[in-house]
């Protein structure tokens, strides 16, 4: 006899998308983006296939009131280069949570979902605001689960 079991396709997986909104006032940068890049992925889902975009939206608010743990205000920098001859700019974690906080969550979650075109796919689903309104109401996002 023989037994056939029915798993989940990733096709419904895709159709399923959530929304969820996460509140960075006073949480930790790194852990906050670890839930968010795992949201981001789905490996909540009981459907997560790694090489699938089956993921869900992820809103985060209050961005400008996520705390750096230790000295990161002024000992961690990050370094961009403009690609010409002493392009180089270096701004601390603290000069970018000051001018743009929305940047420092950004950079902290897409460093953490993978580097070929699913990762940036999967980041174009992350929104950061600043400030405690977003526009996506009309979604009704959860929260985000610890």
């Amino acid at each position: 006899m023989e037994r056939v079991t029915k798993s989940l396709t990733t096709e419904q997986a895709l159709a399923d998308r959530r929304w969820f909104v996460a509140d960075a006032e006073g949480q930790v940068l790194g852990r906050l983006a670890t839930r968010i890049a795992a949201a981001l992925r789905g490996k909540n889902n009981p459907a997560f296939t790694p090489h699938v975009d089956c993921g869900d939206f992820v809103i985060v608010v209050n961005a400008a009131a996520v705390k750096l743990t230790g000295k990161k205000h002024s000992d961690k920098l990050y370094h961009r280069h403009s690609g010409y001859p002493g392009g180089i700019t270096t701004q601390s974690a603290g000069e970018i949570l000051k001018d743009t906080p929305e940047e420092l969550i950004r950079k902290a979650v897409v460093g953490m979902l993978p580097r070929n075109r699913l990762g940036r796919q999967q980041a174009t689903k992350l929104k950061i605001y600043a400030g405690p309104e977003h526009p996506h109401t009309a979604q009704v996002p959860q929260p985000l689960q610890a």
